[in-house]
């Protein structure tokens, strides 16, 4: 297998706004517009927000970033790995990845919001010290929306590259 490489990147590359397409796709197939909260392409671009693009080779296979709710707080955002890509451990690199430049800058808690539809991402957040807790930020009650929260604490720091 070719190695896996999870870094920071533009999300208005081509080829990573196809995977956002995609993620669009599923959620618009499995939420009514109100329970869906992925960031626009526009928004992703903001100052407040790094992006992250996981690559097998050369290609995008996924990606994800967070976004600073305030010096301590973050929110993951648009974790997506392309079908072809799942069960190779891309999920779990994004969010390592994503956790630890968060931790970098100062974070000591990142929060993330998925849909209870979505047991793979629920489950790969569980593995990984994720638990359930209540709306956060600007966040309403949902039924369809499962919230979560991590403490960062002992993070390891980002570096590019990751394997």
């Amino acid at each position: 297998m070719q190695q896996l490489r999870v870094e920071r990147e533009t999300p208005d590359q081509s080829e990573v706004v196809a995977l956002l397409a995609l993620a669009d796709e599923r959620s618009e197939a499995l939420y009514p517009q109100e329970s869906r909260h992925g960031l626009s392409l526009e928004l992703l671009l903001a100052q407040d927000v790094r992006f992250f693009v996981a690559r097998i080779g050369g290609p995008a296979v996924g990606c994800g970033g967070f976004r600073l709710l305030s010096p301590c707080r973050a929110e993951m955002k648009r974790v997506f790995v392309a079908a072809e890509a799942r069960g190779q451990g891309v999920g779990r690199a994004i969010v390592e990845a994503v956790e630890a430049a968060a931790a970098s800058e100062g974070a000591t808690t990142m929060y993330l919001e998925t849909g209870v539809k979505s047991d793979e991402a629920i489950r790969l957040y569980g593995r990984l010290g994720y638990a359930e807790c209540g709306p956060f930020a600007d966040y309403c009650p949902d039924p369809l929306s499962v919230f979560m929260v991590k403490s960062l604490g002992g993070a390891p720091h980002y570096s590019s590259g990751h394997s």
